[in-house]
């Protein structure tokens, strides 16, 4: 089956339709307003350290400065050492020894802002693919607890032999169950490019900038929704229509 994939851009919404031979397929909609925080990576500063709470409170250039608890402060595990140990040890560590005021650190947003409560962080980075996570300071390759127990090694051991001696971790995600080696493969390659973007805009930017946001659903649809069936994708906007061939070709060649 052959489709065409229209899209319709406003500054308030998007929408996205998957149209065969036709008839339409599937409908995406995504309110800008209605986005939130949850994924987006920050290079934060310091701006205060609590002993008691065991917490710090890391400005990111938001309105209210967000929350770091010593539990969600990431350091990896030593030889041999299991997460759950590293965690556990980590945690036993005074914050007050772990950052200190004006510091940069590479945090990512776990919880969005609720109230007058700010943002919730951790220094441990993950970046969701299409069909994987990408665990880039860690080396563990897992899989989802949703597929079935007996698929599992096979699965692991596949995604081990296709990620390599490049370093990073990576979980396989419930819908990459029955991804083929090319999109397995191909997903990796995306995570990597991305990690390494991260990285340089971390050493080039200031503190407080914002590095790396989850992908929306322009971005979104050449990652997840352009196959081999697509024949064209029409878009209303000379700028995202720019934008979408800059992502295009920086990360979906």
């Amino acid at each position: 089956m052959q489709e065409d994939i229209l899209i319709n851009w406003s500054p308030q919404e998007t929408r996205v339709a998957i149209v065969e031979n036709g008839a339409l397929q599937e409908l995406h909609v995504e309110r800008t307003l209605e986005r939130g925080l949850v994924g987006n990576i920050y290079l934060g500063r310091v701006a205060r350290v609590l002993p008691g709470m065991q917490s710090a409170f890391i400005d990111i250039g938001l309105e209210r400065a967000a929350f770091l608890h010593v539990a969600d402060v990431w350091h990896p595990p030593a030889e041999g050492e299991t997460l759950g140990a590293a965690r556990s040890a980590q945690a036993q560590i005074p914050i007050e020894k772990q950052v200190f005021e004006g510091q940069a650190l590479v945090v990512q947003v776990i919880k969005d802002p609720i109230g007058t409560k700010g943002a919730r962080l951790s220094t441990q980075v993950s970046i969701a693919g299409r069909l994987l996570v990408f665990l880039p300071q860690d080396d563990h390759v897992g899989v989802s607890q949703k597929i079935p127990a007996t698929q599992r090694d096979d699965l692991r051991n596949r995604l081990q032999a296709l990620a390599g001696p490049q370093g990073g971790g990576f979980i396989l995600r419930t819908n990459g169950e029955d991804a083929t080696d090319v999109e397995l493969a191909e997903d990796i390659a995306y995570l990597r490019k991305a990690w390494a973007r991260i990285r340089e805009a971390s050493l080039k930017l200031p503190p407080t900038s914002l590095l790396h946001q989850d992908l929306n659903l322009l971005q979104r649809v050449l990652r997840d929704l352009v196959g081999e069936s697509t024949q064209t994708i029409r878009v209303d906007s000379r700028e995202q229509f720019e934008a979408l061939r800059c992502f295009g070709q920086a990360f979906t060649p």
